[in-house]
């Protein structure tokens, strides 16, 4: 328990300290449009681009695993989109959602509580885990926001009135870093490639601000004067509970009953989906000005109450 709170607390310090600087005033407002932007524009691309070149694809090839976890991932996503578009809601808007409940923190926590619950024999399919949420989970839920703003686009008459909702959708994706680096990325070590130290360097420096500059942005967002919608607080149990009940249990139950995963990988997929709602749909949402009041509090409230879930399921295994 007191490891888990340790790996959370600087999370937590991170979002504080954009509260308290929007608070008393040391960044204004528009501080969290900006930094959002940067995160990505610059820093996530970065990040997904040393991601993707620097992954060793022989040694973290776990067929098993990757249908665990990404089965279970995309399941909880694509449930959640469907409920969302049953109550009335726009595709941008409930691909949102999905990501909500079916995009786990795998980048920020999952790295430091595999090492600490399993040791560093759970980093290679951690890696696989953050690959396939921030590079696979995520380009689904771009593409359906994409596809849904051109549709509100093409209905209102503020695109052009003949161009197809696919070729409009497919020049969007083509020119959104979050697809084009880790697309780009992919290609080094497939081509045979390195990349050269001082564009190692670079890359460093600049992915390493993602994670930080995410949860400072967070914390602006959260320092704001905020209107609740009708009904947000049963949304966003709803969507707390698929991401910390539904997610893990699904991974559970794929990874041991169809895909029969020796215990380190088993437990490792069902972490990795057990843990809270990373800050990629609260980016997004910013970004794209789709329902950011509400994926906030669902990023903040998994937060938390992950501590207590993810503790008590490390606790039962060992």
């Amino acid at each position: 328990m007191l490891s888990t709170v340790l790996v959370v607390l600087p999370i937590f310090a991170l979002i504080f300290a954009g509260w308290l600087a929007r608070r008393i005033g040391v960044l204004g407002a528009a501080a969290t449009t900006e930094l959002n932007r940067f995160v990505v524009f610059l820093a996530l691309p970065a990040l997904l681009f040393d991601v993707t070149a620097h992954a060793h694809w022989s040694a973290i090839w776990k067929p098993g695993f990757i249908g665990a976890f990404g089965l279970s991932s995309l399941a909880v996503f694509a449930l959640t989109v469907l409920i969302r578009r049953g109550e009335g809601r726009p595709l941008a808007d409930a691909a949102v959602d999905g990501l909500n409940s079916g995009y786990a923190n795998t980048g920020f926590m999952g790295f430091p509580l595999a090492l600490v619950a399993f040791g560093p024999e759970a980093l290679a399919p951690t890696t696989v885990a953050a690959i396939l949420t921030v590079c696979g989970v995520f380009a689904v839920a771009i593409v359906l926001i994409e596809t849904g703003l051109r549709r509100e686009a093409a209905a209102s008459g503020r695109s052009g009135p003949r161009m197809p909702v696919w070729r409009s959708v497919g020049r969007s994706l083509m020119r959104n870093p979050l697809l084009v680096a880790p697309a780009l990325g992919a290609l080094v070590p497939s081509a045979g490639l390195t990349v050269p130290e001082s564009a190692e360097t670079f890359l460093k420096l600049l992915g390493g601000a993602a994670a930080p500059c995410a949860l400072v942005a967070l914390g602006l967002f959260l320092a704001q004067t905020r209107h609740a919608g009708g009904g947000q607080g049963r949304t966003a149990a709803l969507l707390v509970g698929l991401k910390l009940a539904l997610h893990p249990l699904l991974a559970y139950g794929l990874g041991r009953y169809l895909f029969d995963l020796p215990p380190l990988l088993l437990h490792t997929a069902v972490l990795m989906a057990a843990l809270p709602t990373g800050t990629g749909p609260f980016m997004l949402a910013e970004f794209y000005r789709r329902e950011a009041d509400l994926t906030a509090t669902v990023v903040l409230v998994s937060t938390v109450l992950a501590i207590v879930t993810v503790s008590a399921y490390l606790s039962a295994i060992a």
